[in-house]
């Protein structure tokens, strides 16, 4: 990571969430599977609903819809709706963190370096996973997919970020699992470290072009 910034180290690191520092695929797909069987359609699955994730929880819906039901009469407002309720009473059943996370957070705070949660998850939602986990009080900064009027792969929570702190983008680390991570750090110009664990939408994370992989988060360092 310090060949990334001079032999030094970064004055802010951004994680995504959902596949870089919790695996949620487990009660995502709860409650996706509760949605679909309230609307009489096949249920997903914990595999199908991991090729899904990552655009924020709108689109995961769009693309359950999508896979299984060819009835496009289907309302997706209600759809939306019987997720949101579903997802917020199995929020962190069996949601946990990857190996090495605690230890890299850890890490981050014995280094003083700042660190900011930038996810396309709903921030309703976002909270009160990282309280479960008992990890929020790691980072000065939280944005969901919904807390600005753009997310990933937009760079507008990264710059915003960056603003607030009066941080240059060769100043910040971006850290995730997918291309949308890649190409919001892309397009702030900031470096981007990559983990190949995460929920890429079934694709290796290398045909990205992060700047790096890591298989574990602690080895960050």
């Amino acid at each position: 990571m310090r060949r990334y910034f001079n032999g030094g180290l970064p004055r802010l690191v951004i994680f995504d969430l959902d596949g870089t520092l919790v695996d949620s695929v487990p009660d995502l797909a709860l409650a996706i599977d509760l949605m679909l069987e309230a609307l009489d359609l096949p249920l997903a699955g914990q595999e199908r609903v991991r090729c899904w994730v990552g655009n924020g929880a709108q689109m995961l819906v769009q693309r359950a819809l999508k896979a299984m039901s060819s009835n496009e009469a289907i309302a997706f407002d209600r759809a939306f709706e019987l997720f949101l309720h579903h997802y917020r009473d199995n929020l962190s059943c069996k949601s946990a963190l990857y190996l090495g996370v605690n230890r890299a957070l850890e890490r981050c705070a014995e280094l003083d370096i700042p660190m900011a949660v930038v996810t396309n998850k709903p921030i309703a939602f976002t909270h009160p996973l990282l309280s479960h986990l008992q990890i929020d009080g790691f980072f000065r900064d939280v944005l969901g997919g919904d807390s600005l009027s753009k997310k990933k792969p937009d760079p507008m929570p990264l710059l915003v970020l960056m603003d607030k702190y009066g941080l240059a983008p060769t100043e910040v680390l971006m850290v995730g699992d997918s291309v949308n991570d890649v190409r919001a750090a892309r397009n702030a110009g900031c470096p981007v470290i990559a983990v190949p664990y995460g929920y890429n939408h079934g694709e290796d994370i290398k045909l990205s072009e992060p700047d790096d992989v890591v298989e574990r988060l602690d080895l960050l360092f």
